[in-house]
């Protein structure tokens, strides 16, 4: 039967009910117990004929004369009920087996037992109509096998997949483990703008849009707060964290989206060294609460982080890989390196060109480590290393060959801070639409003086990493394209 047909008949059975004086979808439900807690507390309750109210979603429907068996699952679990003629009577009967479909909501009454093949189940004295679907479940065992319509239907592949259900479970236990190591530590978090009329903190590119009421244009931010966030330092907070959704019109890939949830984190009064060691602490806690192990299968590396987090020097680890120095090589130097790699790029700026040839090389390392000593160039936030000026107090943590955290020592210099402001702007300028957007305001609120601070950003990436799944399949309604 056809979609249409199949809804169609629904439809009409709603009007039976209607007529019949059943309410298709009432407003509430006299629920005495969810289903687990049915299930674990069985022994007592069915030795005591207790009487219990039931509901949730009818997943299976099977007839045998005077007798249906059905499945009803709720958000805790599944049980068998049991609904007998002489017990509820014929008419009643009838109405559950003609007008009772697979998906419709129910609210049973009844005492639990066991079968014959010690299957536990609730003996039926009354039931009610929750909630009639007008669409059809998918095939119990099969479900929905297209992977675009899995992640366009998600609510049907988390009804009929665990793994699914389970990973939105772990994403939840893993930023609460987030938030609960922050706050244990002593952070304050916080919630800043995501309406921003510069956007900054990132390299990436902003969505735009327009703010009526105020008559301007206005960017979803791309980072979380990272420049208000260094203004709460200017303010007098020593420690503040965030965890929010940001926002970046770039393309999709297995690890990345256009929006998705950040956590970043500004500590006065540290450094990167500070930071770095903190966020080893934080990614163990929160492995280890989330998943109950520091070992991890990521992209067919073999990843332990329980194990020692040796330091890469970012020069040194591009020669090791590519035989080029980076601080000796000339732009056509590298571009010959990366033609020869196969590596693509879409600027030609020395930044861009040495950051194409780093993530070519980043791919081999299994992690965890930490990456330090990065170019100054291609850091325009982080404070200049006092043993070299021509790299950063910044630093990456390496998993399966991606950065999956970025931190540095602040830059709190606003001399300093508006000149790699200039820079990049000359970049937008030449195209190069990743390039940071000049905040003179957060300049100024610098020149108010801001302390020594360390920073750092990582994202649900993390969480995808570990869970080895693409990052939109550890979404829980990852971002589709209307059909």
């Amino acid at each position: 039967m056809a979609l249409d047909e199949i809804r169609q008949t629904k439809i009409e059975k709603i009007e039976k009910l209607k007529k019949a004086g059943v309410d298709p979808y009432p407003a509430s439900s006299g629920r005495t117990h969810e289903i687990v807690q049915a299930l674990l507390l069985f022994d007592s309750l069915s030795a005591n004929k207790t009487e219990l109210v039931l509901v949730g979603r009818i997943m299976a429907k099977r007839e045998h004369g005077g007798s249906i068996f059905f499945d009803v699952k709720d958000g805790t679990g599944q049980i068998q009920a049991y609904l007998k003629q002489d017990v509820v009577g014929e008419d009643d009967f009838k109405t559950f087996n003609e007008l009772f479909d697979i998906g419709d909501f129910v609210e049973i009454y009844g005492t639990l037992f066991k079968t014959k093949k010690e299957e536990k189940t609730l003996e039926v004295q009354k039931y009610k109509l929750l909630t009639k679907a007008l669409l059809p479940l998918p095939e119990k065992w099969h479900g929905i096998q297209d992977s675009e319509e899995k992640l366009r239907k998600r609510y049907l592949d988390i009804l009929f997949n665990p793994e699914v259900k389970q990973i939105i479970e772990k994403r939840a236990m893993f930023w609460n483990a987030v938030r609960e190591f922050h706050v244990q530590n002593g952070f304050l978090e916080v919630e800043t703008p995501v309406l921003e009329t510069t956007v900054g903190g990132a390299d990436a590119t902003p969505f735009k849009t327009h703010h009526n009421a105020l008559d301007i244009d206005v960017y979803l931010r791309i980072s979380a707060g990272e420049l208000w966030q260094k203004r709460l330092m200017v303010a007098g907070f020593d420690k503040t964290f965030e965890i929010g959704r940001i926002f970046r019109n770039e393309g999709m890939s297995a690890e990345h989206l256009q929006d998705y949830t950040q956590c970043e984190t500004y500590w006065a009064y540290a450094d990167y060294k500070d930071m770095y060691k903190f966020m080893q602490e934080c990614f163990q806690y929160v492995a280890k609460k989330t998943f109950e192990t520091l070992r991890f299968q990521i992209r067919g590396f073999d990843v332990d982080l329980g194990a020692d987090w040796p330091l890469i020097d970012y020069a040194e680890e591009i020669k090791k890989q590519t035989g080029l120095d980076i601080w000796k090589a000339t732009d056509k130097e590298i571009k010959k390196k990366l033609d020869e790699l196969g590596v693509e790029y879409a600027f030609e700026s020395k930044e861009r060109l040495i950051d194409s040839l780093w993530k070519y090389c980043r791919k081999s390392i299994g992690g965890p480590a930490i990456l330090i000593n990065e170019p100054k160039i291609i850091s325009p936030l982080s404070k200049t290393s006092p043993n070299d000026p021509n790299v950063t107090e910044r630093f990456h943590i390496i998993i399966a060959g991606s950065e999956l955290c970025n931190g540095y020592s602040e830059l709190n210099d606003p001399i300093d801070q508006r000149e790699r402001f200039e820079d990049q702007e000359k970049m937008r300028k030449s195209g190069d639409t990743e390039a940071q957007m000049a905040d003179y305001d957060f300049v100024e609120a610098l020149e108010y003086g801001m302390p020594p601070t360390a920073g750092q950003g990582f994202s649900e990436r993390l969480f995808s990493f570990l869970m080895d799944k693409p990052v939109r399949e550890t979404q829980i309604f990852p971002l589709m394209r209307p059909k």
